[in-house]
């Protein structure tokens, strides 16, 4: 039974570290563009469960010294709290890295619609300077507003500024490299007379089918992650078919010397193993 419930508790933290930001995300929805809330209603007790599963998501890392502890409890021992304490720095960088993975392909998402925006508003009859503040405030228009970056190009663009310069400044932002070809197509638009629409349709071509390409690659590689995740909870498993063989898995883990070998061994071989599918992964991607 504690082994039981341990697995049950690690899946759980799982459940969490994998799902919790498209709960949040949806949650955030919610909470921002809901309706009316009738007092002691049940709207207004849904949105109290969902803003505290906002709050459980945006500190997902958290989990792991909770079920730690738990697992101590179970198996009386301070091993699992220890190293569960130990990988909350772990997760939240792992963590982080992931949210930073995702503004970057936001990031790139918008530069592509960006370039789709100028160019309907430049044939639309719109001048450059006209058409490229109208495309920032368009495709800018989240509850956020527009970043900084985005700011200095929006004056630049508005008030007859260098807005080949900004939007360089603008292009060191991950996932805004897309920038730079536009400030280049703005520079020989200007100095030769070339056709700025003409060269930014080809540039949201070229952007859109590297975006195209590279979500087309993450789906190929969706597989060999999911193999790298099952790979990882088969020691979970191997707990819990051994706790129904009769034998007693957790004791010798945190009670033994001969299980203390064991587990550090484990641990270092699941640390590594999972270091190396990730580097496969990433290599794949790049």
């Amino acid at each position: 039974m504690p082994v039981f419930a341990a697995v049950l508790c690690a899946g759980a933290a799982a459940w969490v570290l994998a799902g919790g930001d498209r709960v949040s995300r949806r949650a955030r929805v919610v909470l921002a563009g809901g309706g009316p809330v009738v007092p002691g209603g049940p709207v207004r007790w849904e949105r109290l469960v969902v803003g505290v599963r906002v709050r459980a998501a945006e500190r997902r890392e958290w989990a792991c010294p909770a079920v730690g502890l738990l697992v101590a409890l179970l198996g009386g021992s301070v091993i699992p709290a220890v190293l569960g304490a130990a990988a909350v720095p772990l997760v939240r960088r792992w963590l982080r890295v992931r949210e930073r993975e995702r503004a970057r392909a936001a990031r790139a998402a918008e530069v592509v619609a960006l370039c789709g925006a100028a160019v309907g508003e430049l044939r639309a009859g719109a001048q450059p300077g006209q058409a490229l503040t109208a495309a920032i405030r368009r495709t800018a228009a989240g509850p956020g507003g527009p970043g900084a970056a985005e700011a200095a190009v929006l004056a630049a663009a508005a008030f007859g500024g260098d807005v080949p310069g900004a939007l360089r400044l603008a292009a060191r932002e991950p996932g805004a490299e897309g920038l730079a070809g536009m400030a280049a197509c703005w520079r020989v638009s200007v100095d030769g007379g070339a056709g700025l629409a003409a060269g930014l349709d080809r540039l949201e071509g070229a952007l859109r089918a590297e975006r195209d390409r590279r979500e087309s690659l993450r789906a190929q590689l969706a597989g060999a992650r999911s193999t790298a995740v099952v790979l990882a909870l088969l020691p979970l498993v191997g707990l819990l078919i051994g706790t129904g063989l009769g034998a007693d898995p957790l004791r010798v883990l945190l009670h033994t010397p001969v299980g203390w070998g064991c587990l550090a061994v484990g641990g270092a071989l699941e640390a590594l193993g999972l270091l190396w599918c990730r580097r496969i992964v990433r290599a794949g991607e790049w």
